[in-house]
């Protein structure tokens, strides 16, 4: 009994005299208590060793007290700790508590602090009140309920894997962080964000703020900006996470990724991301930022996706990675532009840009009409769920016949673009996609312009792709003058603007004029059949018709000529038209063809559409109620 009682006289006057105790900073690898009792234990933590007393290290981990009963008289009570987490700070902390020191915790340390209790064994089990517990309650009271002090903390995470991940502190600060940003929008404040700039009215200089206070309203990706600072592992994680809480709408996550992609991968969007950074980090980060896509039709534009298909290419990522862009991409390519298709071709190609991808994201488009019409009404029910909606409008169909037509003027003047390539794409468009063929025919002649070397079967396959029944008044204009055309294109092009003249003249434009639509003579759309024949009989019988005149202009027959004049004055009134007009050139060499085999051979001097001589006079049937060159 008396041993007893003199042990814990000794414990009191032990703890009496540390309760004074720091510790304090002696030399640059050593740390010291400052109190009147000697160290008895000298602990080392990496490079620096700690000049403590056994008693209250002892009393509060259960680690050192294994470690003090390991040791021996000869190694003269020095531990050695190599892998404590967190290093020496985090061991500080510790010891600092086990001292009864006031220990100060924030997002910064408070994980190191936590890792190194649980290395160092201050269990509650120990000793009631230990570290471990008044750690997690500030977690739980503190940390986790802020929006701030939980995105630092889960950044602190990362250096002190695998601990961290055990201990589920990173769960608990994406569980954390993911409920925060699926509440409701009305119920955040502005302070949730941290690297926001702050409104006129909150700063007092809005020059219509009248001292009275305002509710903010909080849009609905508030906390986009906010992670974009995390690491990818950590920021794939929470957009799981909140995408599994079901509250957050695909627009809003694609949203996120948007701005995540744009600031974690440099050069992204400018084509020259290839060259800039870590280039597996980069691919890594792509492949990633795609599988995380919301499922929803719209959640991202289309032109963000046909951005992430350019770097995918530029990165040479996965080819999985890539059908899946070209699936997304073709059920919303109506939202496209020209710009947004030009993805440039890898190295090693001959072409500038990649038109493989284009035709492949088009097919994609195309399928989704062509998929709900062959299937059984099962398998509908799985399109529908990957391509909504099954069935293409009328008018997206329009939208993306002309997005064709304009990308296939733009990859025209690549030199080294094969024929087949050109025919297939502009093939993949039905023909009720296109109502007009202007767009068409100056892909086709910028074509034939830069690649002048293109045989008379070649001119004729790429010429057959176009109606002439489809041209507007000013691209009809432009064709008759184009002396890259085939001759039979030329005369196809006067032919039915005589019969549109004609039907005009005689009050039938509602069927036969401002539509464009099928004529009621007997000639076709341009087939191979009709490109091999030389001008016929009718089309002989339309240039009598006509005759020149000085300008290199051609006017219709005297009768027409008379009521031309007469239309001067009321050309509503009169119901007749002029003629259009053919260069002599053209019309010396279609009347010389008669009863030879020749073409016309290509040439330059012709300009692209709309781009003809202002001064030669131009009026053709129903002008104003034709489509423009565009």
């Amino acid at each position: 009994m008396i041993v007893i009682l003199w042990q814990l006289f000794l414990s009191i006057a032990i703890l009496s005299q540390l309760s004074c105790a720091r510790l304090s900073l002696r030399l640059s690898c050593d740390r010291f208590v400052a109190t009147e009792l000697a160290t008895d234990i000298i602990v080392h933590v990496g490079e620096v060793k700690f000049h403590l007393h056994k008693f209250p290290l002892l009393s509060k981990s259960a680690r050192l007290q294994k470690l003090v009963a390991a040791t021996n008289d000869e190694s003269n009570n020095e531990i050695h700790i190599l892998n404590v987490p967190g290093g020496p700070a985090a061991f500080e902390i510790c010891a600092k508590f086990c001292y009864g020191m006031t220990v100060i915790l924030n997002a910064y340390n408070v994980v190191a602090a936590r890792c190194a209790a649980e290395y160092l064994e201050m269990h509650e089990s120990v000793e009631k009140g230990n570290l471990i517990y008044k750690i997690e309650v500030f977690l739980d009271t503190s940390i986790f309920r802020s929006w701030k002090d939980s995105i630092i903390v889960l950044q602190t995470t990362k250096s002190l894997l695998p601990w961290s991940e055990d201990l589920k502190l990173v769960s608990h600060c994406i569980d954390s962080i993911a409920s925060k940003a699926s509440i409701d929008a009305s119920m955040v404040e502005w302070s949730y964000t941290y690297n926001r700039k702050k409104l006129p009215s909150e700063n007092g200089l809005d020059t219509q703020w009248n001292g009275v206070k305002k509710q903010q309203s909080v849009p609905k990706d508030w906390w986009v900006e906010d992670l974009c600072e995390l690491e990818m592992d950590f920021y794939r994680r929470l957009i799981m996470a909140i995408k599994a809480k079901g509250r957050m709408s695909g627009k809003v996550i694609g949203e996120a990724l948007k701005a995540y992609t744009y600031r974690r991968i440099r050069g992204f969007g400018r084509g020259s991301l290839i060259h800039e950074g870590d280039v597996m980090k980069s691919r890594s980060l792509l492949e990633t930022i795609i599988w995380l896509l919301p499922a929803e039709k719209g959640s991202v534009s289309c032109s963000f996706l046909l951005k992430l298909l350019t770097a995918a290419s530029l990165l040479d990522s996965g080819e999985m990675g890539k059908k899946e862009l070209i699936k997304r991409i073709g059920r919303q390519l109506e939202e496209a532009s020209v710009p947004d298709l030009l993805i440039p071709s890898m190295s090693g190609e001959d072409t500038v840009y990649d038109t493989n991808m284009v035709l492949s994201i088009v097919e994609e488009f195309v399928m989704q009409d062509s998929g709900a019409a062959h299937t059984s009404p099962k398998a509908s029910e799985v399109l529908e769920e990957t391509r909504s909606p099954a069935i293409v409008s009328g008018s997206s169909k329009i939208s993306v016949a002309k997005l064709v037509d304009g990308y296939l003027a733009e990859i025209a003047k690549d030199p080294k673009l094969p024929l087949s390539k050109f025919v297939d794409l502009a093939e993949m468009m039905s023909a009720d996609s296109r109502p007009v063929h202007d767009g068409l025919y100056r892909a086709i002649d910028r074509y034939l312009k830069e690649h002048p070397g293109l045989s008379k079967s070649e001119r004729k396959k790429i010429c057959g792709l176009m109606d002439c029944k489809k041209l507007s008044a000013d691209a009809c204009s432009h064709a008759v003058q184009n002396e890259r055309l085939p001759l039979r294109a030329v005369v196809q092009v006067l032919f039915f603007e005589q019969v549109r003249a004609a039907a005009t003249a005689a009050g039938r434009t509602e069927n036969c004029g401002g539509s464009y639509g099928s004529s009621s003579s007997g000639v076709t759309t341009n087939t191979e059949d009709d490109w091999d024949g030389l001008p016929t009989v009718e089309d002989f019988k339309l240039l009598k018709s006509m005759k020149l005149v000085g300008g290199g202009e051609s006017e219709r027959s005297s009768d027409s000529n008379a009521a031309s004049k007469n239309q001067g004055n009321d050309r509503a009134g009169n119901g007749k038209v002029k003629g259009i007009m053919m260069p002599k050139k053209i019309l010396g060499k279609l009347l010389s063809s008669k009863g030879q085999g020749g073409e016309n051979t290509s040439s330059d001097t012709s300009g692209s559409p709309g781009s003809a001589n202002p001064d030669e006079p131009k009026s053709t049937p129903l002008r104003n109620t034709r489509y423009s060159v565009s």
